[in-house]
């Protein structure tokens, strides 16, 4: 540690130990904060975490990949009823399907509130969701279910991660978007429990099949939120 000149009591300046120079500047801030110092106390604001230039970069993605993400899980469900909606388990395909058609007509007025251009890939994930979804529903009910499983585990994780990035930033300033992202997630992770109820883990080669698709989705979340 270094040292600093202080006044000593008789005048003098004298060294004193960095540590000390502290303790003494922060012993004066004290006293000029006590009451009727003539200074008011004011508790300090919460400093924003992000410029506005890095938050509109940050919603930019956020809204470009989420788009994306519900774009493709359409077109996922387009496949697999395709294959299976006239079975048993097209009720219950339809049904979850219904739900993320809401998911990608929010997205479609977000990406129009906040002026954001869609990932340039959407021509390419329209084909490459409905041949995921039809694929594995050629597997059976159990290879649809476990793409389902795969899909949306991938998708809830990347809601947590956006609703943590958009918690540190400022919570009350994102309220509207965090609140669509929960909601968003838990109905996610509701498909989700409804692949596993629904024998998804019975699926050929169930692991490395999981294993592919959430790959191939972590892959997909990195490009369009980027292009």
């Amino acid at each position: 540690a270094g040292s600093r000149m202080l006044p000593s009591p008789s005048g003098r300046l004298e060294m004193a130990p960095t540590g000390v120079c502290v303790g003494v500047r922060v012993a004066a801030l004290r006293s000029l904060l006590r009451p009727g110092a003539g200074i008011a106390w004011q508790r300090p604001q919460a400093a924003r975490c992000l410029t506005a230039r890095a938050e509109r970069t940050m919603l930019r993605r956020i809204i470009r990949v989420d788009h994306a993400g519900e774009y493709g899980a359409n077109r996922i469900y387009a496949g697999q009823m395709a294959v299976l909606g006239g079975g048993p388990v097209g009720p219950v395909i339809q049904q979850m399907w219904d739900q993320e058609k809401q998911h990608l007509e929010k997205f479609n007025e977000l990406i129009v509130d906040h002026r954001v251009r869609p990932t340039l890939l959407m021509p390419f994930w329209n084909v490459a969701g409905f041949v995921l979804g039809a694929g594995t529903a050629l597997l059976g009910k159990e290879g649809a279910m476990a793409c389902t499983v795969a899909v949306e585990e991938s998708i809830s994780q990347h809601y947590n991660n956006q609703i943590r990035m958009l918690m540190e930033d400022d919570p009350e300033r994102h309220k509207e978007l965090l609140e669509v992202l929960k909601k968003f997630r838990d109905e996610e992770m509701e498909h989700h429990d409804t692949g596993l109820a629904h024998d998804a883990e019975m699926a050929p080669a169930y692991s490395l099949l999981k294993n592919i698709i959430q790959a191939g989705c972590k892959a997909a979340i990195y490009i369009s939120e980027r292009i």
